[in-house]
């Protein structure tokens, strides 16, 4: 008689438990399938991102490869050419620009890399230290990375005018013959346009670390602390190296700028008169006087192949890190 009452005693709770299982949805599930209109949704969702990729990407992109081994002047398609590899012959050893505007572009990335980034580093660690109005003050440095870099050229131009920008004013040269034209003179221009990419850059850079500074466990500043370590070796020994994910994008990012730096130097001078860029050969002879489809896009193929090269490494860092167990 005691067995069976522990028997039905054991069965009593395992059956509330199956019946709680049930009624929370622990049992057994059906696959719902798609209807016609959760179809349509996906296939839109899918299809338009997608067909975008391709129109503005990856069309452009084959379409410029193909054309960088072509003569074309942009006008027929009756004129096209074969060219093999006249155009890339062209650019290495008969365009004039070419060298200067890969030295222009190196500097270009020192300088972003030297200036801007340590400079977004040390807003950064500034605004971190919860200080009154950090809000305020990380809306003033974002607000340049909304803006295009066509219209921080433009801010600019006014700001480095010979006879009446706001440089000159303030060393009192304005409007004398000892004014400098920092955007007309081809020793100091690139240095100016450098200065006004910084503006923004450094922003970026700002926000990014300020994301990073947060994402760092505090009990590690509280360790270095304890064991005596000051403020600067505690960022340096802890808190940087923590945030190494957060390095590598900015080492990405800060090379792929460098490259893709064009509107302030468009916008100047079309990347003329010391300001060769890449970027900007690119579109002068796409589109601007000395237009060759062909030769345009063999400069915007090297451009890509360059670009490849720090995305290529910090995709395989990623992807080799998920695959570590």
């Amino acid at each position: 008689m005691s067995t069976s009452t522990e028997t039905t005693g054991t069965r009593a709770p395992r059956a509330a438990t199956a019946g709680r299982r049930k009624a929370a949805g622990g049992g057994p599930r059906r696959v719902r399938r798609l209807s016609r209109r959760d179809k349509i949704v996906l296939a839109v969702m899918v299809g338009v991102p997608t067909l975008i990729q391709l129109l503005l990407i990856w069309i452009p992109t084959l379409l410029s490869i193909f054309l960088s081994f072509m003569r074309w002047n942009g006008l027929s398609l009756a004129d096209i050419k074969a060219a093999g590899l006249a155009n890339y012959a062209y650019v290495f050893n008969d365009s004039p620009a070419f060298w200067p505007a890969v030295q222009h572009n190196i500097l270009w990335l020192l300088f972003l890399a030297v200036v801007a980034t340590p400079l977004g580093l040390l807003l950064a660690v500034l605004l971190d230290q919860q200080i009154r109005g950090s809000k305020i003050y990380q809306s003033v440095f974002f607000i340049p990375v909304m803006l295009s870099l066509a219209l921080i050229g433009i801010i600019w131009q006014l700001f480095y005018q010979r006879d009446h920008g706001l440089l000159n004013f303030l060393l009192g040269t304005a409007g004398t013959p000892q004014a400098v034209d920092w955007f007309g003179d081809s020793s100091v221009n690139i240095w100016a346009a450098m200065v006004a990419a910084t503006w923004r850059h450094a922003g970026y850079v700002m926000i990014l670390y300020l994301a990073g500074l947060k994402g760092v466990d505090p009990s590690l500043k509280e360790a270095a602390a304890l064991d005596g370590a000051n403020a600067t070796q505690t960022f340096f020994r802890i808190v940087f190296p923590a945030m190494a994910p957060i390095n590598i994008v900015i080492v990405v990012i800060t090379i792929i700028e460098s490259l893709r730096a064009f509107d302030v130097v468009w916008v100047i001078n079309k990347g003329t008169n010391g300001l060769e860029l890449i970027s900007a050969l690119v579109i002068t002879y796409l589109v601007g006087e000395g237009q060759s489809i062909g030769i345009g896009s063999a400069f915007a193929v090297i451009l890509l192949v360059i670009s490849l090269v720090p995305i290529t490494i910090y995709l395989s860092r990623v992807f080799g890190k998920e695959k570590k167990p």
